[in-house]
């Protein structure tokens, strides 16, 4: 089996779409709109055996040294296979090209994410003038990330966790 991790191209939404509706009605991942996705190809990393696109995941910036690691998922048929891992070194790589320091993500899968070195963490693990900056954003993850009432309960139960590169 060969897996091929690339970034993701407008023709893989569709896909990417049924990957993440599948978790979403699990309740595992946030369900999101399709012009969000859209709207954020860029951000995301696919995989693919034999041609077709069977994980994903993405990378959303939150301020200069700190971004978001989103929606990684991969097809239940493709799991133990180590496409997740693959999926999120390339991720990290990516964080660490365009300089971020600190990469933080919500999970129900802390083992996976604990694996590649991330933290349980509680608290807001910025600076309170980056803090301040940071509630001005209109972006959801930014607000879960800083803890904040308006999001709370969290929606989905799921555990904020921090890596430090």
């Amino acid at each position: 089996m060969s897996v091929v991790v690339r970034p993701a191209k407008t023709s893989d939404v569709k896909k990417i779409r049924a990957i993440v509706d599948a978790y979403a009605s699990e309740r595992k991942l946030l369900s999101k709109e399709t012009v969000t996705l859209f709207e954020s190809v860029q951000e995301f990393t696919v995989a693919e055996v034999n041609g077709e696109v069977v994980g994903c995941g993405a990378l959303h910036v939150l301020w200069e040294d700190l971004a978001e690691v989103r929606t990684v998922a991969v097809i239940k048929s493709m799991h133990s296979k180590g496409i997740g891992h693959a999926i999120l070194e390339n991720i990290l790589n990516k964080a660490k090209e365009v300089g971020v320091k600190k990469v933080f993500c919500l999970t129900f899968e802390t083992k996976f994410f604990g694996s590649h070195g991330f933290a349980e963490i509680q608290g807001t693990p910025v600076e309170p003038d980056v803090y301040t900056q940071l509630l001005r954003s209109y972006d959801e993850g930014i607000a879960e990330f800083l803890d904040l009432e308006s999001v709370k309960p969290n929606t989905l139960g799921n555990t904020r966790m921090l890596k430090i590169l």
